[in-house]
């Protein structure tokens, strides 16, 4: 039987690694907040302007925002869980 887990020590620069990855998470979840903001302008500009394209782009952009949000915030949550099916496999 083999038993292996993460060794969160076994390679130099791990910490710095960790520091890294939190910092593009921040980076992609102010990315996300911002082009929440532009679809949302786009979204709002369209319906104002009676044009049904840039609405429908807008409300698109909206939708693609807050996924992109949803991933970001749950990248831990959903390697963790993933982590733990392939574990019970």
């Amino acid at each position: 039987m083999i038993d292996i887990d993460p060794n969160g020590t076994g390679l130099p620069g791990i910490d710095q690694l960790r520091v890294i990855v939190g910092a593009v998470m921040t980076v992609g979840l102010i990315l996300a907040v911002l082009a929440l903001i532009i679809a949302a302008i786009v979204w709002g500009f369209g319906a104002n302007s009676s044009n049904p394209h840039l609405a429908s782009r807008g409300k698109s952009g909206v939708l693609i925002a807050c996924g992109a949000a949803i991933i970001c915030g749950a990248a831990v949550t959903l390697t963790n869980f993933f982590w733990n099916v392939g574990q019970a496999i």
